[in-house]
């Protein structure tokens, strides 16, 4: 609990003192401590999560050997709407050159008022040229998930950015339908083409899911819906 304590302190004074990231070097090692997550890990498959309604904060230290660790709470839990999270996570990442390397770890997630809810997840990413590839296998008392992700970088003809991640889940406790039968496991999937225009950064995204009608009701994945839907997503920065 101590440890909790001075990490709910820590948070506290990171969003009212620091806008956005504080940087230093400390010996061999960079030190980062801010109100986003200061990193993502797997190509950017795997991330802390994030929250923009609760205070929020976290620290992260590198070394050079390639070596990380670090805590990031996306809620302090400091009022009855929101609750503790603290996401603490390993890992090790290494380039082979300029244009390969790869990268192992895992990420824990704890909610310290919630019995039972503390979740993990073990990662690797593979960088290639243009390309990224990401691997991730996580394990709750609800579910156990597995992720394969790939950027494969600049399509020639399209002049697009092409990336895909499809997941399996396994339902720990099989989910009873409406017509009488039951979902013991379920795959979804996405697909995004994405290009820049004109200062605009435009996505084209199709998500998907092996489910179908009733069985809709036990969906919880990757996507914002159970079925197949097309968005498009437009977005420009001033700053």
């Amino acid at each position: 609990m101590l440890k909790q304590s001075l990490f709910v302190i820590a948070g506290f004074l990171v969003n009212h003192a620091v806008a956005d990231t504080l940087q230093r070097e400390w010996g061999d090692y960079d030190v980062k401590l801010g109100t986003t997550p200061s990193r993502s890990m797997a190509a950017g498959l795997v991330q802390p999560g994030t929250s923009a309604d609760n205070v929020h904060g976290g620290v992260d230290l590198t070394h050079d050997s390639g070596f990380y660790a670090g805590e990031w709470s996306p809620s302090m839990g400091l009022d009855a709407m929101h609750t503790m999270e603290i996401d603490s996570y390993v890992g090790y990442k290494h380039p082979f050159d300029n244009v390969m390397g790869y990268e192992v770890g895992v990420i824990h997630y704890s909610f310290p008022d919630l019995d039972g809810s503390d979740s993990h997840e073990v990662y690797a990413g593979l960088k290639v040229l243009g390309s990224r590839f990401g691997a991730a296998f996580s394990n709750s008392t609800a579910q156990r998930d597995s992720t394969l992700f790939a950027d494969l970088g600049g399509l020639p003809l399209l002049h697009m950015d092409m990336s895909m991640k499809v997941t399996s889940h396994a339902l720990t406790t099989p989910y009873a339908v409406d017509d009488g039968g039951e979902v013991r496991g379920f795959n979804d999937w996405s697909v995004q083409l994405s290009r820049s225009l004109m200062g605009v950064d435009l996505a084209f995204v199709y998500t998907d899911s092996s489910l179908a009608r009733t069985e809709c009701a036990a969906y919880s994945g990757q996507n914002p819906e159970c079925g197949g839907a097309f968005t498009v997503r437009a977005q420009r920065s001033f700053f």
